[in-house]
């Protein structure tokens, strides 16, 4: 991420921080400690005013963002006791073939080697959900695996349906 920092005669200091694509936040710093934060959507449009805090509120911003009150834990580096295997959280969304199926049918363990170990559906979280368990649109599976399993489940739920019924 590059930022870009410039004097504004008379009013302080802008920060352009580049976002995605032409996408910038702009923070424009005040003498007298205001702050405002922009959004320039592209190159040639205008940027739009997103909110302006004062210096004290500023800084406890800042202090959140950087960490001070919670530091999530970066996936990449993380040290788990868990061996190999991670725990992720996988949106099923309608289109996935899983949908209306139980996890006994879904053969989910036998066919990537993840395991589903909760099931959070809207405001309720299922621990230990039972064979019997059905997976439905919009649930949010915490699955236990390794990198390899969890790219394995990755493709399934990314796959066309298949016919997983037996005799």
């Amino acid at each position: 991420m590059t930022i870009y920092e410039t004097e504004v005669p008379g009013v302080g200091h802008k920060f352009e921080l580049e976002l995605d694509d032409d996408e910038r936040l702009i923070v424009l710093i005040h003498h007298d400690g205001k702050r405002e934060v922009y959004l320039r959507l592209g190159e040639n449009q205008d940027s739009q005013k997103l909110f302006s805090l004062t210096g004290k509120r500023a800084r406890q911003l800042g202090s959140i963002l950087e960490g001070a009150y919670f530091q999530p834990i970066e996936m990449d580096e993380v040290q788990v006791p868990l061996g190999e295997a991670i725990i992720e959280w996988v949106d099923i969304d309608s289109s996935a073939p899983l949908v209306d199926q139980s996890l006994r049918a879904a053969h989910i363990r036998e066919q990537t080697g993840v395991s589903i170990i909760a099931i959070q559906r809207g405001e309720e979280t299922i621990a230990n959900p039972t064979p019997d368990t059905t997976i439905e649109a919009d649930d949010i599976l915490v699955t236990l695996g390794t990198r390899d399993e969890q790219q394995a489940f990755s493709e399934l739920i990314n796959t066309e349906p298949s016919d997983t019924s037996q005799a």
